[in-house]
């Protein structure tokens, strides 16, 4: 996902259905008149919509957000660790922003989320034009540190926290138009994938209380949204035990309680854990037109072995159980998936498992990545990262290429059939063409007609395809 900025209209005040931490504005903070705060977010949906709880933060605060960083008092990005190349990408931007601070004094430049935890006040000494470090869980100490740093001082808060998951801030929506939006109902995460770096960045896994999370849908759904991402690192493994009670909440619980706030607004969800998502999921899934029938199950490699020194905590079989699940409850439903190439001790005979996985699940689509060692996993500790780039870049080729064909078959198979898509907006290649998707997640290109706007449902009959797209043309308003 790329870096996006928005204006977007601040909203003040605090919801009392929900629970939680009331956020308290110091006095010398709160007459602050007017400045803009200019923010850009890297990485995964989690990235995304942690910068919407920092943009109602920072208008508590008086901020208005502004898609021109040269007007922006305070720059925030917000960061992603997952790859060594998206901290490069971040190291740039940085480089970049000098340019910005020398001609504008007094410009606060702020390091946000999973790079800020991982490199704590490293990145304060190394980038002398950062002024603050703010990790994922401290957001809230946000008035503080801007203080500090209005005394001269350098700022840094990376600290993690076990109860930390901001149920009480209404976030401010910087992006989808009014159309689609993110609903965090979960942080950090539990499993400790050896080759990731998100248990140590985003910290141990919580969940929201499911009476904040409804409250939110109940709220977008009375703005007129008409989608919605539910978020988490694992959303399967949600779990809220009423205080009153001590009864359990559980995802396929969640689920039902969201799409029955709204049968007319999309629920999507992501990510899925093959370890946690069990038939109780799928059948609500099934069973709720409004709930997407689309699934994102990371497989990360197609090999038992690999899978165990990975510490997926599966193996091959169970990952093609799960898949087998899903099409014998949900037969509609698309699957994606997250793939690695080139992992420490990879045989060709293991990357051909890979591949023939991919065959085997037959997914939509897929992310495929080089394995790039993340310091401080257990990989990084344990394991010797000995692939050769050209093979691990052979490799990624061949997984993508097989990837492709699969996709472009899939595609071929929707040709001559009808779908109802939600338009998102116009094509990225032509303003006389519309986009919009499936409920498989599946983006449809059909030209602009009278009568059809963004946001609206529309159904269409598809007429050809590319591996990666769906072209059709509506039938019905």
């Amino acid at each position: 996902m790329s870096n996006t900025f928005s204006e977007v209209v601040l909203e003040k005040g605090h919801d009392e259905s929900r629970q939680g931490e009331a956020l308290v504005i110091p006095q010398e903070i709160e007459n602050t008149a007017s400045k803009k705060v200019y923010l850009e977010s890297y990485g995964c949906a989690m990235n995304f919509s942690d910068s919407e709880i920092v943009a109602s933060i920072m208008a508590n605060l008086g901020y208005q957000t502004t898609p021109n960083m040269e007007e922006a008092n305070v720059i925030f990005v917000n960061t992603c660790s997952i790859r060594d190349n998206a901290e490069k990408t971040v190291r740039a931007r940085l480089n970049m922003y000098r340019k910005i601070k020398r001609n504008k004094p007094g410009t606060v430049i702020g390091v946000l989320g999973c790079m800020a935890e991982r490199l704590k006040a490293q990145l304060l000494d190394e980038e002398k034009l950062v002024d603050m470090v703010i990790g994922p869980d401290a957001y809230k100490d946000l008035p503080n540190l801007l203080m500090k740093v209005e005394d001269g001082e350098k700022s840094v808060n990376v600290l993690l926290s076990r109860e930390e998951t901001y149920a009480d801030i209404v976030p401010v929506r910087l992006s989808g138009n009014g159309i689609f939006a993110f609903v965090t109902i979960m942080r950090g995460c539990d499993n400790m994938c050896s080759f990731c770096v998100v248990p140590f960045t985003r910290g141990r896994e919580r969940s929201r209380d499911v009476n904040s999370i409804l409250s939110e849908v109940r709220d977008l759904s009375s703005k007129g949204y008409k989608e919605i991402t539910l978020l988490g690192q694992n959303v399967d493994s949600y779990k809220w035990t009423n205080p009153e009670d001590n009864s359990i909440v559980s995802f396929a619980n969640l689920l039902e309680l969201c799409a029955l706030v709204d049968t007319t607004m999309r629920i999507r969800f992501s990510t899925s854990h093959p370890k946690d998502i069990t038939d109780e999921v799928l059948y609500t899934i099934a069973k709720y037109n409004n709930i997407c029938k689309y699934i994102h199950l990371p497989v990360q490699h197609g090999n038992s072995e690999m899978l165990k020194k990975m510490n997926r905590t599966y193996n091959r079989e169970w990952y093609l159980d799960r898949v087998a699940a899903i099409r014998r409850i949900i037969p509609e439903c698309a699957i994606s998936s997250d793939i690695i190439a080139g992992f420490c001790g990879e045989t060709e005979e293991q990357h051909k498992e890979t591949i023939s996985i991919v065959l085997a699940s037959q997914y939509t689509f897929s992310y495929i990545y080089a394995y790039s060692e993340r310091p401080g996993t257990l990989a990084a500790r344990k394991f010797e990262d000995d692939i050769p780039e050209a093979d691990k870049k052979r490799r990624l080729a061949e997984i993508n290429d097989v990837s492709r064909e699969v996709s472009h078959e899939l595609n071929k198979l929707d040709i001559g059939k009808t779908y109802e898509i939600l338009i998102e907006g116009f094509s990225k290649k032509s303003d006389k063409d519309l986009a919009g998707r499936t409920s498989q997640n599946k983006m449809v290109i059909l030209p602009v007609s009278e009568g059809i706007k963004i946001g609206d449902y529309v159904t269409v009959k598809i007429t050809d395809c590319t591996s990666a797209t769906l072209f059709g043309k509506q039938i019905s308003a």
